[in-house]
């Protein structure tokens, strides 16, 4: 208990699922928590959850591809906290579709809430964890950008969704070297998940390049059939990575991401040479 205890955390797409886990995770652990979504019953909800629980949380409506409202919730973080230490960019949405059959809209739509949310996030969240604060002696901070093993090899049928996810994983890095050159005390990290256990999967239809088939996407099955050891993850899982890069424990880990997977992208499980 109390691995970031006092730290100002906030998180985006905080209402339900990765989320909601990372912003109870950095609540129960001590943090003064800000959650924004743009499903306000859930995002209440959760908010909630955490003040039951003896945390501080708070919870704002944002649309993360919206500008003037990211300057208006780091004006309500400043006014009730006067600082941010910690600021995990997890909102995001996932769009199966062939690229022949993607439409140039939810191309963009899928775009701004990955990436241009997460630039949106970087932009204004640095200028805050650089100013000190009420009981802040300095400036610095952890930033994690939730990407996923879609960022890191391709995808068919996740093609939009993998782009926007290589993106973010590259643009954690060059945060972190401009942090860096700042000598600001900024961190900032990608976490990378792999089969995790989500409501998201309810929103893909396994027919996207199969208009045959439009049943939603079995997580369990996909995981027993790709990762290593079968296993499906949590949002737990997803959390406690999260956790340890917002905490003081992983002070050197800069420019860098943690792949949350039971080993897929490590490879396939088998001896080739036996065969």
């Amino acid at each position: 208990m109390g691995q970031v205890q006092g730290k100002v955390a906030l998180v985006t797409g905080a209402a339900a699922g990765i989320g909601a886990a990372i912003a109870t995770t950095l609540g129960r652990e001590g943090a003064r928590v800000v959650l924004t979504d743009l499903d306000d019953a859930r995002g209440e909800a959760t908010a909630g959850a955490i003040r039951a629980a003896g945390g501080d949380a708070l919870y704002l409506h944002q649309d993360v591809t919206d500008e003037a409202r990211w300057q208006d919730v780091m004006a309500e973080i400043e006014s009730r906290h006067g600082r941010l230490d910690v600021l995990v960019a997890n909102a995001g949405i996932a769009i199966i579709a062939p690229i022949i059959g993607m439409s140039l809209a939810d191309w963009r739509r899928q775009t701004a809430v990955n990436i241009d949310g997460v630039f949106l996030s970087a932009k204004h969240g640095i200028p805050l964890m650089r100013k000190p604060g009420a009981g802040k002696p300095a400036s610095g901070g952890s930033i994690v950008m939730i990407s996923s093993v879609a960022g890191l090899r391709g995808s068919a049928g996740l093609a939009g969704y993998s782009a926007t996810k290589g993106a973010v994983r590259l643009f954690a890095k060059s945060v972190a070297l401009e942090c860096a050159g700042a000598r600001d005390g900024i961190r900032c990290n990608s976490i990378h998940p792999g089969i995790i256990e989500t409501a998201i999967w309810e929103k893909m239809p396994a027919g996207a390049n199969d208009a045959r088939r439009n049943a939603p996407l079995d997580p369990r099955a996909i995981a027993e059939a790709t990762v290593p050891t079968g296993q499906l993850g949590t949002p737990q899982d997803v959390a406690n990575a999260v956790l340890f890069l917002a905490s003081d424990a992983s002070s050197y880990v800069n420019g860098s991401e943690i792949v949350v997977d039971a080993g897929l992208m490590a490879g396939r499980v088998g001896n080739l040479a036996a065969r």
